[in-house]
């Protein structure tokens, strides 16, 4: 187990354990209010151990809804590294994109179509987006594909897909090259 799973696991723990304390006491509450209505006596302590198990049980309340509030502020916090981390990513991958395709040197046009390729948007889609015919569009991804020494618009993905995890996959008896 990581050190950050046994973190975790200690937390989860401790947030049950509180929900518990806090439900007994929400229990308690609730029984002696409900007791109360219907005119139920129930006796069997005195009233200073009594008043003495309501101050205990609205201090346990109290301390979970501390606690309930530093787990959202936690859960805020982790939330928003998360949507920065996310944004940092889509960043990058953008970034990735372009350096790829100056690199492959594609034409305004052809970048364009690599990205709704990218996208997964078919032929079809990307000739309406584009306001062309599915002809250019089919000739287009066919100089990316040249272009960028790859056969078809997996291939094309499994490059960013590769660059994304730091390194190439390589799979033994598999020729490198692209198929022709």
């Amino acid at each position: 187990m990581t050190e950050i799973t046994a973190v975790r696991a200690r937390r989860s723990v401790s947030l049950t354990v509180v929900l518990c304390v806090q439900v007994v006491c929400a229990f308690f509450f609730v029984a002696d209010i409900t007791l109360s209505v219907l005119g139920i006596p129930f006796a069997p302590l005195s009233w200073q151990v009594m008043e003495l198990i309501e101050i205990g049980a609205a201090l346990g309340l109290i301390i979970g809804v501390a606690v309930g509030i530093l787990a959202l502020r936690e859960a805020r916090a982790r939330t928003a590294v998360a949507e920065r981390a996310l944004q940092a990513a889509s960043g990058a991958f953008m970034d990735l994109v372009e350096e790829r395709f100056t690199e492959w040197g594609l034409t305004p046009a052809e970048r364009d179509v690599a990205l709704f390729a990218l996208k997964g948007l078919t032929l079809q889609e990307i000739a309406a987006m584009r306001a062309t015919s599915e002809g250019t569009v089919k000739a287009q991804t066919n100089a990316i594909y040249r272009k960028s020494g790859v056969a078809n618009r997996a291939q094309l993905v499994s490059l960013f897909v590769e660059d994304l995890m730091g390194e190439a996959i390589s799979r033994p008896g598999v020729d490198a090259a692209p198929a022709r």
